[in-house]
């Protein structure tokens, strides 16, 4: 091959030079083509990671590059992300697993659940679905035969809206079976107990005993106590309830977790842990026994948060699986019980507007600790008077604060019944409403009449916070709903229920899309606990946390996403679960793609 080095110009060079300078320059060229070949080959050399998942159906929920058909892991987060020739030939991987047309999505986050209670949930008895009291007087009965001396029977689920008489139970429908057993039942909501004469004698409730601030005991014509609490008046039966061990606590967390990653969870925003939670969640990760994530919101004022107030926010010092940066606090009660605070009377109550359960003083000097300590804000307001009292509270103290307001990011939990003015002050103030899909599909049968049908507009006004620019961070409230993110995904698509009732969506109007209702349970949620650079969608350099389900629910009749079910939940590139359908092919080495 002749290169030919040189100008126009007349050289001064001797013929040798001449020859000389022109090998010189050949070789620096040869030099040049050789290192650029060798960079091209290390270039295009494939690197080693832990696993591929090829042949797949790849929602990544990133707008850029919205679907893909393979991924690379490696160390617990994600390589790679493309087509499957692009994996194949970047990266290669003693593990190849064929994902056989799978869908895949970014884990799905609960951005509101409670751990504890979910697990210890399943230890007592469930009245979810119960029609009467004479069917929860059953389950009552049954338990006693099996019930430790000194024990407690404890259950929740129950909802007096699902029967036939609509009224509160009272103490003597229980006393009629369990005369002798201290009796403590839970509503659906968590925001009423329902308590025998044994759990009132114990607690020394008699009519003298005053209601507590922001709860009410609810008393027969006498003025003596009928059996029902609502709100913190429940506390003062709880507080000679037996506290669990700390044995039991750990059991409890352990199942919820094992609960949550079968529905394709891989993190819970955990709503109101105290300090022994804390530490539990923290001995369960050394040990490596936390295959999960959680984001801590602490159960409100009082000694954990004191000490948190010293500690500071606990970021990611767990492999990102423990992050203590926010506070619980409650605005109001719940809307089935008529404990949600409203600015006019309940339509089906015409003298009651429901509780404030924390004055605004208070609610705003937490939330101004919260602040200049860097911690997140999370309060729980469900009627149209309590969200309004907690935007207030919350604008005054962002204002006092400016600096630290600025990536605040205080949540509004629930943000269920909204005055219309108070939809566009979310998104200018920067207020994040935390929403609970299946809260709407569970309320509907009764929320107009509640709040009636000019309110009603403003109720789990999903599409109204969105076209005002606001993200809606999803999750189920569990135990009080199911911690199926499915449940939610199909509820905010089709505010309808399992039987697809009514037709066409109950307000239809305020529907998600399916592009919307999959980011509410990734990366809004994500970006909810201030996460969304490291997780929520599928891209290079995030956490290789993965849902895989056995059908595509961004396409599928909605109809069938309620039967949809979950092939596996990857966490830290770790696989944690697996259905009975798809466990084959992690057993046999034979059905796992080898390169």
């Amino acid at each position: 091959m002749f290169f030919y080095i040189g100008t126009h110009e007349t050289s001064t060079l001797s013929p040798p030079e001449q020859l000389m300078n022109r090998k010189s320059a050949i070789s620096a060229v040869v030099l040049i083509v050789i290192l650029g070949s060798y960079f091209m080959i290390f270039r295009h050399r494939t690197k080693e990671v832990s696993i591929l998942l090829v042949n797949g159906l790849v929602y990544t929920a990133n707008d850029n590059t919205p679907t893909a058909q393979a991924i690379a892991i490696h160390e617990g987060k994600i390589a790679g992300v493309g087509s499957n020739e692009e994996i194949k030939s970047n990266f290669k991987s003693t593990r190849v697993i064929d994902l056989n047309g799978r869908a895949v999505y970014p884990g799905f986050v609960d951005a509101h659940g409670h751990m504890e209670g979910l697990g210890a949930f399943a230890a007592n008895l469930n009245l979810i679905d119960t029609r009467s009291v004479e069917e929860i007087q059953g389950i009552v009965a049954q338990r006693i035969a099996s019930l430790k001396p000194g024990a407690w029977i404890r259950g929740r689920g129950w909802d007096q809206n699902k029967w036939k008489e609509k009224s509160f139970p009272t103490s003597a429908m229980l006393d009629a079976v369990a005369k002798d057993v201290p009796v403590y039942l839970r509503r659906i909501d968590g925001h009423v107990a329902w308590v025998n004469g044994k759990a009132l004698a114990l607690a020394n409730i008699t009519k003298a005993t005053p209601d507590p601030e922001g709860g009410k005991i609810v008393r027969d014509k006498s003025g003596n106590p009928t059996g029902v609490f609502i709100d913190n008046a429940s506390d003062l039966v709880e507080a000679v309830i037996p506290q669990p061990s700390e044995e039991e606590r750990t059991e409890a967390f352990q199942k919820a977790v094992e609960m949550c990653v079968k529905v394709g969870l891989t993190e819970v925003h955990d709503m109101g842990v105290d300090l022994p939670g804390i530490d539990i969640y923290k001995k369960l990760i050394a040990q490596k026994r936390f295959p999960f994530r959680v984001y801590v919101a602490i159960g409100g004022i009082g000694e954990t948060w004191t000490e948190y107030l010293k500690r500071g926010p606990e970021l990611d010092g767990n492999d990102g699986r423990l992050t203590v940066r926010a506070l619980k606090l409650y605005a109001d009660g719940a809307l089935g019980s008529r404990g949600a605070a409203l600015i006019e009377p309940y339509s089906d109550d015409p003298l009651n507007r429901g509780l404030t359960l924390t004055s605004s003083d208070q609610l705003k000097s937490a939330a101004m600790q919260a602040l200049e300590k860097g911690f997140q804000v999370c309060t729980h307001a469900i009627g149209d008077r309590g969200n309004n009292i907690t935007l207030n509270v919350y604008e005054d103290a962002l204002k006092s604060n400016t600096s630290k307001a600025r990536d605040a990011r205080f949540r509004i939990e629930h943000a269920q019944v909204l005055e219309a003015s108070d939809i566009p002050r979310f998104h200018s103030l920067g207020i994040i409403p935390s929403m609970q899909p299946t809260h709407c599909t569970s309320d509907m049968y009764w929320a107009e009449d509640r709040v009636g049908p000019k309110r009603v507009k403003g109720a789990y006004a999903w599409r109204s916070l969105l076209d005002q620019g606001s993200i809606i961070p999803a999750g189920s409230d569990f135990p009080v709903e199911s911690p199926n993110p499915l449940a939610g995904f199909y509820a905010a698509i089709t505010r309808q229920d399992k039987a697809g009732w009514p037709d066409g969506g109950w307000y239809a109007d305020q529907r998600m899309t399916r592009e919307e209702a999959l980011k509410a349970f990734t990366i809004w949620a994500a970006y909810a606990s201030f996460e969304e650079s490291i997780r929520g969608t599928i891209e290079e350099g995030k956490l290789a946390d993965f849902t895989i389900l056995s059908a595509d629910i961004m396409k599928i009749d909605p109809k069938k996403i309620l039967d949809t079910h979950v092939e596996m939940t990857i966490i830290g590139g770790e696989v944690i679960y697996t259905s009975s359908t798809f466990s084959h092919v992690m057993k046999d080495p034979s059905l796992i793609a080898r390169q």
